[in-house]
């Protein structure tokens, strides 16, 4: 440390005389004038390679993704040269993070990719290896996890106190967001709430029976991966339903939804259940219905028929919305 500027380095010696060695020829070169300052703005902390992310990224980061970066810059692993953290500090990082192993996973991911990067982007001597290497041993000792699917899928019951609950407050309060019409035609439609307020009138080809679904959600893509999917038939009706007021079809956002889905659930004493189960409910409800995967895929977009196996495990067989009142009901009101 000199002039409260400080340089951290390692090496590693199999003979205590050569490591000293090292020690005394290390320091005479660091006397130097500049040799310090040059080294340090060459060797940044792990906190400037998250911001050269996050200021550089081409690709929009999700704001997830940028909750748990902006986490990482307050722990003391951010001020540590990026030259000097080892997979040790890493693992360390991961320990002192509070919540599941599934939690953690998420940070040891978005972690990792900036590790991926900052060596042949900026030349800040990350080393990716150190994060294989923790990710590795953490994910052994049950530090981080991978994401535990959700098998959770609404009863009628539950969708039908649902829909009662703000078909009233519709009735009630006119300008109320149409969150019945919303709820059934993520069910039947299989769209995933943001997707669902993309949706637009001209990307609608009801003589087809498809909508184009733009910024699909996919592992490596938050932007231009549009994608035209297939409309099962009660899902063109309710957007029949629906008025032609704005360019979108449904032009809410999607914290709206989700927040009024999760605040009539907690009123209703519905317990666990998410916006997005209803995406779950309607592709097995589809193959429920004796549709192959294939046809499902058309309709929920997927890329690899390999992810929708896990529906295909069906608990009954037939169509339990085709006598249920509920649909209806949505579609006569306004």
């Amino acid at each position: 440390m000199r002039d409260g500027t400080s340089y951290h380095e390692t090496k590693t010696f199999d003979r205590r005389p050569a490591a000293t060695a090292w020690i005394k020829k290390r320091e005479k070169e660091l006397a130097k004038p500049g040799a310090l300052e040059k080294l340090n703005a060459s060797d940044p902390p792990l906190s400037k390679a998250i911001e050269r992310y996050t200021e550089e990224s081409v690709k929009e980061i999700g704001r997830t993704k940028a909750q748990v970066l902006r986490a990482i810059k307050t722990h003391p692993i951010a001020d540590l040269p990026c030259s000097t953290i080892k997979s040790k500090d890493i693992i360390e990082f991961l320990q002192s993070l509070p919540g599941q192993p599934q939690t953690v996973g998420n940070y040891a991911s978005h972690l990792a990719s900036i590790f991926a990067i900052a060596r042949p982007m900026w030349d800040f001597r990350l080393d990716d290896r150190e994060m294989r290497d923790a990710i590795t041993v953490a994910r052994r000792m049950g530090i981080i996890a991978r994401s535990a699917q959700r098998n959770r899928r609404p009863t009628l019951d539950e969708l039908s106190r649902l829909l009662a609950h703000f078909i009233e407050r519709r009735k009630r309060t006119p300008q109320a967001l149409p969150m019945h019409k919303v709820i059934m035609f993520a069910l039947f439609s299989t769209r995933r709430q943001a997707e669902i307020t993309r949706l637009t009138w001209d990307g609608f080809q009801k003589e087809y029976n498809r909508v184009l679904v733009r910024d699909m959600k996919h592992p490596g893509e938050k932007h231009g991966n549009d994608k035209w999917v297939d409309l099962p038939m009660e899902a063109i009706r309710i957007i029949d339903s629906m008025p032609r007021r704005k360019s979108e079809i449904f032009p809410y956002s999607p914290d709206a939804i989700t927040a009024n889905f999760t605040r009539a659930c907690k009123l209703l004493g519905i317990e666990d259940l998410h916006f997005h189960d209803l995406r779950h409910e309607g592709i097995s409800r589809l193959f429920e219905m004796g549709w192959n995967i294939p046809h499902v895929a058309a309709v929920s977009g997927h890329s690899s028929w390999v992810s929708l196996k896990r529906y295909t495990h069906i608990r009954e067989t037939g169509d339990k919305y085709a006598d249920w009142p509920g649909f209806q009901i949505t579609i006569d009101t306004v």
